[in-house]
């Protein structure tokens, strides 16, 4: 699955992945080559993971369906276990490479300030207004994000 881009990969249990994954096998220098980064990578929603932890984390959220043209019945979460900007660099494109696999539709927060710049790019669906605005595309999107000088994750 994603063992091409990671040094560890262990599904602790169903729709809880591992991951430890090597900056360089996406494309990112890293000056640390010594360490990999950790990551978490959790499915969530019917059949898949946990799914009481999907209907609650939903069920505050607005409805998507308008915005980006279906409502979502499951999510996949990547949760970086380091913060400098190889880790952001490497948090979203192997975000990227879980949309590959799975599909769907990626959503990534955003200063309000970067929607102009977003709003240019690729594989873009849509952005939800705010201080901390939401985009929501492809892949492509992502790559093209990460590819940008003025990349920076919110989160």
């Amino acid at each position: 699955m994603l063992s091409h881009i990671s040094d560890r990969f262990v599904e602790e249990r169903p729709g809880h992945f591992d991951l430890s994954v090597v900056a360089e096998s996406l494309g990112v220098v890293d000056f640390d080559q010594e360490r990999s980064r950790p990551f978490l990578v959790i499915s969530a929603g019917p059949g898949v993971g946990d799914e009481e932890t999907f209907e609650a984390e939903h069920a505050d959220l607005p409805n998507l369906e308008p915005v980006i043209g279906f409502t979502p019945t499951h999510d996949v979460s990547i949760i970086a276990m380091c913060n400098g900007r190889v880790d952001h660099m490497v948090t979203a494109l192997l975000t990227a490479e879980v949309m590959a696999l799975v599909g769907g539709v990626i959503s990534i927060e955003i200063h309000h300030w970067q929607a102009p710049t977003i709003r240019d790019l690729p594989g873009l669906i849509a952005i939800t207004p705010g201080p901390v605005c939401t985009a929501y595309g492809t892949s492509e999107l992502v790559r093209a994000w990460v590819a940008h000088p003025n990349f920076q994750l919110v989160k």
